[in-house]
């Protein structure tokens, strides 16, 4: 029972430490490279104060009913639900993914169509199938209550306006980070951080399952675009990164998701198609669904169920 109880208070206490906060942005967890900061404003622990307050806050949505956490809650930051629910019961074009380590990247969303972070905060409050608010009345509502007018008067100087309501949001945002895990222990030397099945599935991230590819360390993503064959419908692929591009070669492509947390943020895709990561490791063992795009990694793999549950166990330990 004490054996039981101490694991749980370590796993409290990890979850805790990586709970988003500002000094994240300045000294990030073992493992993760230092954040590359905007140059058009520095972030500050009071922009990230009240962007945690905005990103919590329903009253960014039209009948205040979805804020920014209801569609990525924690721990994981991602909904588990394979299209989240927005105002009035519409529910979302794709699955809401992981915000972990997305200050590391410029282009958001599954198809790159948000060119930067700033820029993708504001795009769910006006969505009609997330937040369904005008911009600008989501700022008059700011600007009509108290406590919030005088918040963005002493932090920003000013009244909300759409420039200072993207610095905050996006300054907590690049607080969510997720990195000092049981394989960044392993590598810096505490070998008894990993189990004999994870180091197993470690070797085989990195040789024949050929995840490392794509999903990159330390990052676990290379933040590119591949068609995997998910939502291929008789072999017909949906537009994905192509939509934004209009290039034919990006037909079916979608964003590589960091493989941080993952364990925290089923299901899995763009679409939220597969609920587990057995669903997963099975889907690119049988080489992804054919069409004229596919990818050319993606091929038939050799694994063993027996590798196939120390390549899910390694996942487990970022």
């Amino acid at each position: 029972m004490i054996r039981i109880l101490a694991g749980l208070l370590l796993c409290a206490l990890a979850l805790r430490a990586q709970e988003p906060a500002f000094e994240f942005l300045l000294e990030p967890p073992k493992g993760l490279p230092k954040m590359v900061l905007p140059t058009a404003y520095e972030p500050t622990p009071a922009m990230f104060a009240l962007g945690q307050r905005l990103f919590h806050d329903a009253m960014l949505s039209a009948d205040r009913s979805v804020s920014c956490a209801t569609c990525h809650p924690a721990p994981g930051f991602a909904h588990p639900d394979p299209r989240p629910a927005g105002v009035g019961g519409r529910r979302a074009k794709r699955h809401a993914p992981s915000l972990f380590n997305r200050g590391y990247s410029t282009l958001q969303r599954w198809d790159g169509a948000s060119a930067s972070l700033e820029a993708f905060v504001l795009e769910p409050i006006a969505d009609p199938n997330e937040m369904a608010l005008a911009l600008d009345d989501a700022l008059a509502r700011l600007a009509d209550d108290d406590r919030y007018r005088a918040e963005f008067e002493r932090v920003f100087g000013g009244k909300p306006d759409r420039t200072s309501l993207q610095r905050a949001l996006a300054t907590f945002v690049r607080g969510i980070v997720r990195g000092d895990s049981a394989y960044d222990r392993f590598l810096n030397g505490d070998h008894g951080a990993m189990t004999a099945e994870q180091r197993t599935g470690f070797w085989l991230f990195e040789s024949k399952a050929k995840c490392w590819q794509c999903h990159t360390p330390g990052l676990f993503t290379d933040e590119k675009f591949h068609n995997t064959g998910i939502g291929v419908r008789d072999d017909k692929p949906e537009p994905g990164r192509a939509r934004v591009t209009k290039a034919t070669a990006d037909t079916g492509a979608f964003k590589t998701p960091t493989l941080r947390g993952v364990a925290l943020t089923a299901p899995y895709m763009h679409d939220g198609s597969l609920p587990t990561l057995q669903a997963v490791v099975e889907f690119y063992v049988r080489g992804g669904n054919r069409n004229p795009h596919l990818d050319s990694r993606m091929q038939p793999l050799e694994l063993s169920a027996t590798e196939q549950r120390a390549l899910i166990a390694f996942l487990e330990s970022l």
